[in-house]
């Protein structure tokens, strides 16, 4: 399946159900879930992996027995925060905004020990293993809207895990292209795994 094959069949995805078990939770997601967590979180609004309407995460490998799921409401309605790094596809600064990674994983009851890892995963197969220490260090968010707009589907949206790499000179000493690797857009799962 070629990128545009797999991404007009994401988008199509992106309509679904999550899986029935979410259909029959009072806190399931009312639109398309745009975001899943799932690991060690306390709060889940869905049930396991759905072999057939999941896909995606089915194809890359993804396992669960229960998520919690986010539409865009439910993103909307956490504190947005925002920032303006240079973008290496531009090399101008952007505005970005969006709810701090850090309050979607609590919005889900995750476990946030200092041993805990984050896996950030785009719809595109990219995966990104990150240290929680790493996610509040550098102030990641989960960025929905660039320069005032939703992010669409086939640009860096709908969802992008992203920080402000002009504000740390650790990030700043590298090549702009090299700024970002922690940073998949096209967000649409998060894994937490407590060690």
């Amino acid at each position: 399946m070629n990128k545009r094959e797999f991404l007009a069949a994401a988008a199509v995805a992106a309509t679904l159900p999550a899986s029935s078990q979410a259909a029959k939770s009072k806190t399931a997601s009312r639109g398309p879930t745009l975001l899943t967590i799932t690991g060690t979180i306390s709060l889940g609004n869905r049930g396991p992996l759905d072999p057939v309407l999941d896909q995606m995460m089915k194809k890359q490998g993804v396992k669960f027995d229960r998520a919690h799921a986010f539409d865009f409401s439910a993103l909307a309605a956490l504190p947005s925060l925002s920032i303006r790094p240079t973008l290496e596809y531009d090399g101008k600064p952007h505005t970005l905004s969006g709810p701090a990674v850090m309050e979607v994983l609590k919005a889900a009851g995750a476990a946030a020990g200092d041993k805990t890892k984050v896996v950030l995963r785009a719809i595109d197969g990219y995966a990104v293993a990150v240290p929680i220490a790493d996610i509040r260090k550098y102030g990641f968010i989960v960025a929905t809207h660039l320069d005032g707009q939703p992010m669409p589907l086939g640009g860096l949206g709908p969802l992008w895990a992203v920080y402000d790499a002009d504000r740390f000179g650790d990030m700043m000493a590298k090549p702009i292209g090299e700024r970002f690797a922690l940073c998949p857009w096209g967000l649409y799962h998060i894994e937490i795994t407590s060690m």
